[in-house]
């Protein structure tokens, strides 16, 4: 059979000038509103082109187009009486529309805006919009990926570039207090991923090096230098040198109670877990110490993990770092190590950090993320995340507080 030829029976393609009708239902919803529609039009046999359905606060918005039935406005006028009638009798409102042919084609530029907030406003709502169709986007569906711990809604824009919409939208986000994320839609969103995240700050809510300083009772000299760094006024190889040398002398032992110390971000703990449960691969890189990071990656099952060591001698600090040091280059280098080495490309990559030294990271990967980051850091990045849940990141991956739940049910069974 050559290509222009199709199996007997098969029907003609809708053209655009074919009569179409829309039938819109709405009201309460109840079990049997989706089947009794779709019987009371099978008596007209009519074609199916499309369909949405979405239920709020119990309320239905049942939308099918079919095909006008055949036989001309006699029958036309049969099949809108009969489901009025239907619609009536379940109290529900009914509409149709005539037309013709599909719905047009959505628009080139494809992308997918996710907006967090706590809570989400109706002027920041409204002023993301309008945002979005400055930019020559259309809005073709909207739907909530999660209520809770923050609210969470999808756009699925088209016409627009999604760099272009990224840029206009981050300025408009900063100024209503949202977080907006905006990445291009596409077979590569529901990919095989490979989240790499900082450390410090981050998964945990501690910098280690001043839970070591506690200890060590110069928890003031380093805090100073910590975040002198982290603002970017200092080289982070220096600063750490310098903060390192004040823990010399210090008793390894402390290791262990400074593991014991470190307290997990909330919702790191459902972040990894979901993405694990997703197939996702997940490291951890660190301006920090494999002291700790290497306690995380048995802890929390993950895939990497990578840190500076600090150098013992004699069951005591000497006050030293050994091996590679990791840096803001270093954090980069080790985003593509990882992806090399879990088989992931680059684009599929995704990055969370809070400090400069992990902006080259952040640019890095096919998705940055600032997480509760320092102002450069917010600016610099793709997309940031201001509320104190890990887990909300998820939601920038297109991944619904159902899902989540899910995931984590079938993980405790």
């Amino acid at each position: 059979m050559s290509a222009s030829q199709t199996p007997p029976g098969t029907p003609a393609a809708l053209g655009d000038d074919d009569p179409t009708l829309l039938v819109k239902i709405f009201g309460k919803d109840r079990p049997g509103i989706t089947a009794g529609l779709f019987d009371t039009l099978a008596a007209y046999a009519v074609d199916v082109i499309d369909i949405e359905q979405i239920v709020t606060r119990g309320r239905i918005t049942l939308c099918v187009l079919v095909t006008a039935p055949a036989g001309g406005p006699g029958v036309e006028g049969g099949l809108r009486s009969t489901v009025h009638s239907w619609a009536e009798s379940l109290r529900l409102q009914a509409e149709i529309i005539s037309g013709r042919g599909d719905n047009r084609p959505r628009g080139t530029g494809r992308s997918h805006v996710t907006v967090l907030g706590h809570p989400l406003t109706a002027e920041s709502t409204a002023a993301i919009a309008a945002r979005i169709t400055g930019t020559g986007g259309n809005i073709d569906r909207i739907f909530r990926l999660a209520k809770y711990p923050v609210t969470a809604v999808e756009f699925a824009v088209s016409g627009a570039e999604t760099e272009a919409l990224r840029t206009a939208l981050a300025t408009e986000s900063a100024a209503l207090g949202v977080d907006v994320a905006v990445v291009a839609a596409g077979l590569q969103r529901r990919a095989q991923r490979l989240v790499v995240m900082d450390v410090d700050s981050t998964l945990i809510q501690d910098e280690v090096i001043e839970l070591f300083a506690a200890h060590a009772g110069c928890e003031a000299e380093v805090a100073e230098v910590t975040a002198r760094a982290m603002r970017g006024e200092l080289d982070f190889e220096q600063s750490l040198h310098a903060r390192v040398a004040l823990l010399a002398g210090l008793d390894a032992s402390v290791a262990e109670k400074v593991r014991a110390e470190v307290r997990l971000t909330p919702g790191a703990r459902t972040l990894i877990r979901t993405l694990k449960q997703l197939g996702y691969q997940v490291g951890v890189v660190s301006g920090g110490f494999t002291q700790v990071t290497d306690d995380l990656r048995e802890r929390l099952g993950l895939d990497f993990a990578s840190a500076n060591t600090l150098e013992i001698v004699d069951g005591k600090l000497t006050g030293r770092v050994t091996g590679e040091i990791v840096d803001r280059a270093g954090k980069a280098r080790l985003l593509r190590r990882f992806a090399a080495e879990a088989g992931v490309p680059l684009s599929q990559t995704v990055a969370i950090g809070d400090g400069a030294n992990d902006l080259d990271m952040l640019n890095a990967a096919g998705l940055g993320v600032a997480f509760n980051a320092k102002p450069v850091v917010r600016e610099a990045a793709h997309t940031a995340v201001n509320v104190p849940f890990l887990d909300t990141v998820l939601y920038l991956l297109g991944i619904t507080r159902e899902e989540v739940e899910a995931a984590n049910t079938h993980d405790h069974e």
